[in-house]
């Protein structure tokens, strides 16, 4: 990515707030690269410079906020899995991250848990259930990750982040894994506004990129 940066202009967009972005790729990630979007953007960072920050909780208000808590936990405690852990539902600046088997699990019950979710689908009947519950409140839901989904406003997708850049660049380049119909990287991949790669692997992800620009 540090390679990369010396050829095109390279910006980071992800569904986790800051503090896992830095997690995932440094302390010094908002200095390092030229964009950072977490929280999809609702958390702007431009070579270190906030550019703009959105609230789920003003969005929504309290009441609406807490309606939809009560049940989604309601519905959580419900759910019979061979193992659940801890912080079950994590509260983002912008989004909802919602874990039926708990954001605390071990990578070892992280991988049980997308093996047994692909058989039994779990998040995609959870998904469907409070989609259909709180249609008045217009929230998209979006399932990422190995353990997760989100949820956040409609229009609060990773599309959010490309008001920050659509005027400043021509070409604008996404690659991402969950590119596919309900994943978490679908509404930029095929907006009309980005040209969308799907990647498998941090390696297929530098091998596409350096195809593109660094030849």
């Amino acid at each position: 990515m540090q390679a990369l940066k010396g050829h095109v202009t390279v910006g980071i967009v992800g569904g986790s707030d800051l503090s896992k972005i830095k997690e995932q790729l440094g302390d010094d990630v908002v200095e390092s690269f030229d964009y950072v979007f977490s929280e999809n953007g609702l958390m702007a960072h431009r070579k270190g410079e906030v550019l703009g920050v959105q609230s789920l909780k003003q969005h929504l208000g309290e009441a609406n906020l807490q309606r939809f808590l009560n049940a989604t936990l309601r519905e959580l405690a419900a759910i019979e899995l061979p193992v659940k852990r801890g912080t079950f539902i994590e509260f983002r600046n912008g989004m909802l991250n919602v874990s039926p088997v708990g954001r605390n699990c071990s990578q070892e019950e992280r991988d049980a848990f997308e093996a047994y979710d692909k058989e039994h689908g779990v998040r995609k009947a959870l998904v469907a259930k409070l989609s259909n519950d709180f249609a008045d409140l217009n929230l998209t839901f979006s399932i990422g990750g190995q353990i997760s989904f989100d949820v956040f406003p409609r229009g609060w997708d990773k599309t959010f982040c490309l008001r920050y850049v659509e005027k400043d660049f021509g070409d604008i380049h996404f690659f991402g894994d969950k590119t596919y119909a309900g994943g978490n990287d679908h509404e930029i991949f095929s907006s009309e506004r980005t040209i969308g790669h799907t990647v498998t692997s941090p390696e297929d992800t530098r091998a596409q990129c350096t195809e593109l620009f660094m030849k």
